[in-house]
């Protein structure tokens, strides 16, 4: 039964990050060249959107993390903005013409 479970998890992995793939490969053909703003900008919401991640560019980090007294969810929700947020503007960069 664990195999089963083990292969069908591995499946959903596959399948994910393919897709993820396909839609990432979308910018390593289409670079943001300063003249291409619109498509670029429309093809960064896809992507963030299918990771789950476009709130990143809707609601800002905030300045401050909180305090270690401050209850868990809070403080893993705070972690996980930064880390999403870390990764989107990696991916910003990373897919920008490198004359910008």
């Amino acid at each position: 039964m664990m195999a089963i479970l083990d292969l069908w998890a591995l499946g959903i992995t596959m399948t994910t990050n393919t897709s993820n793939n396909i839609l990432r490969s979308i910018f390593d053909k289409e670079k943001l060249s300063g003249t291409n703003f619109l498509d670029w900008h429309r093809n960064l919401r896809i992507i963030l959107k299918h990771d789950r991640k476009l709130y990143v560019l809707e609601k800002p980090v905030l300045e401050e993390e909180p305090p270690s007294s401050a209850p868990k969810a809070e403080r893993d929700a705070y972690k996980k903005h930064v880390d999403d947020a870390n990764e989107t503007a990696c991916l910003m960069l990373a897919t920008m013409n490198s004359e910008l």
